[in-house]
């Protein structure tokens, strides 16, 4: 071989050598250079280490390239839980982590103004309280409270609000032996909601609200059977919005809706999950909703409030005339980061199947199943989101309040027993 073909090849080799010894001898990140002590050569470097150590360096090489060889196993989705909510990881690439701008909430343009009037008559063997649960006291951009007004005989009256805000009522009473009376009107505007998902339009909830809307309450559990069954439901789903859809498809395909049960229903989430019948009324079926969507880390509640006005959806989703002594509804909502609380109401679609014989399959369910994920028609006025509550002057506490209720002496009565506690409820849309 040529001498100038024999240096041309040497210099070829010497390169990935003097490479691969650069990435041998390169430090760590963040590890101390080594200092020059007595016996050093002349380039810095330490003495040789002996010929065994150098063999067992090697082979650890060896055996670490080995291992880094090997591809990590592909993380599956973040299970999220009452404890760790998505409010605090939200999964990248979803809705709560990517959002869009902010932007002012544009308000609506369509209101409408109801007359909600409460009338009380009662015969007093002792003396008597009453609590009636009133329109929620702030402002929203789907409602606004614009006033009360009363007149009857109770000895005292007052409006109290719980110190957290989530339930206001109108507290009065009467002395023994006095039949009592009592009408109270209220005036309520609201207007459609509805929720966009191409908007970000809310300013982030308080951080204390949300942890209430995480926690466990008498009836509604959120660990235990309610996450092995969220769990099931969301699988692989990592978007949030996507996860309560899906929660909301199964609540809907796994329900049935009860007219025979009194009021809104009980609310006891617990006992449906331990039974595995799945169902009630509205406070039933909601609150399951609102069960499963915490033990898997989404904020959610109950809406208690009271149909006000004829329905443009479906007969049985609203009034057929001004008496709304039975219109008591209860609906729900879950909180997405940027996005805010999101309306939806799966208890509506199971009574329209229950109420208006049509089939799971008919165009205008399957459009109203679209429709309520996202949308309130405000022929509906919101009362309260209180649960596990305790009204001033009681000392036990009560799963919601709704319905007016009565005490009488050692008695307490509520709007479930008409034959207990004379009242009714009428509404009616008026002009200002």
């Amino acid at each position: 071989m040529k001498r100038r073909h024999f240096l041309a090849s040497l210099a070829a080799l010497s390169l990935p050598l003097s490479e691969a010894w650069a990435a041998r001898t390169k430090p760590k990140p963040g590890a101390k250079p080594a200092s020059s002590k007595p016996g050093s050569n002349a380039r810095g470097a330490s003495a040789k280490p002996p010929r065994g150590a150098r063999n067992a360096t090697s082979a650890n090489s060896r055996r670490g390239a080995a291992r880094a060889a090997v591809p990590a196993a592909p993380a599956g989705p973040t299970v999220h839980t009452a404890e760790d909510p998505i409010i605090e990881k939200p999964p990248q690439g979803t809705t709560a982590a990517k959002l869009p701008p902010v932007k002012a909430p544009e308000p609506p343009t369509e209101w409408r103004t109801f007359e909600i009037t409460t009338r009380i008559e009662l015969r007093s063997s002792g003396q008597t309280r009453l609590w009636l649960p009133l329109p929620l006291n702030q402002d929203t951009l789907y409602q606004r409270t614009l006033g009360h007004s009363w007149e009857g005989n109770p000895t005292s009256s007052t409006m109290r609000r719980l110190p957290d805000g989530d339930l206001e009522v109108f507290h009065c009473h009467w002395d023994e032996g006095r039949n009592g009376t009592l009408t109270l009107k209220t005036l309520v505007t609201t207007a459609d909601r509805h929720f966009d998902i191409t908007k970000r339009t809310v300013a982030p909830e308080r951080e204390d609200i949300l942890r209430r809307n995480l926690q466990a309450t008498r009836l509604i559990p959120n660990d235990g059977l309610a996450f092995q069954l969220g769990e099931r439901i969301v699988g692989r789903i990592k978007d949030p919005v996507a996860q309560a859809k899906a929660i909301y498809d199964w609540v809907i395909d796994n329900t049935t809706y009860d007219p025979t049960l009194p009021g809104c229903g009980t609310g006891d989430v617990r006992k449906q999950l331990v039974s595995g019948q799945y169902g009630g009324r509205s406070a039933d079926i909601n609150g399951l909703f609102v069960s499963i969507c915490r033990a898997v880390g989404i904020p959610a509640r109950c809406v208690y409030g009271l149909r006000t006005g004829s329905s443009r959806l479906f007969r049985s989703l609203g009034l057929t005339a001004d008496d709304a002594t039975r219109g008591h509804h209860v609906r729900a909502e879950f909180y997405i980061p940027g996005y805010g609380w999101i309306p939806l109401d799966p208890s509506d679609v199971r009574k329209v199947i229950a109420m208006e014989a049509i089939s799971d399959r008919d165009s205008k369910l399957l459009a109203l199943r679209r429709v309520l994920f996202g949308v309130w028609e405000m022929n509906w006025t919101a009362f309260n989101v209180g649960s596990d509550i305790t009204l001033p002057g009681q000392q036990i506490p009560q799963a919601f309040l709704l319905h007016p209720q009565l005490e009488n002496g050692s008695r307490v009565l509520d709007g479930l027993n008409p034959s207990a506690l004379q009242y009714s409820i009428s509404s009616r849309r008026v002009e200002l």
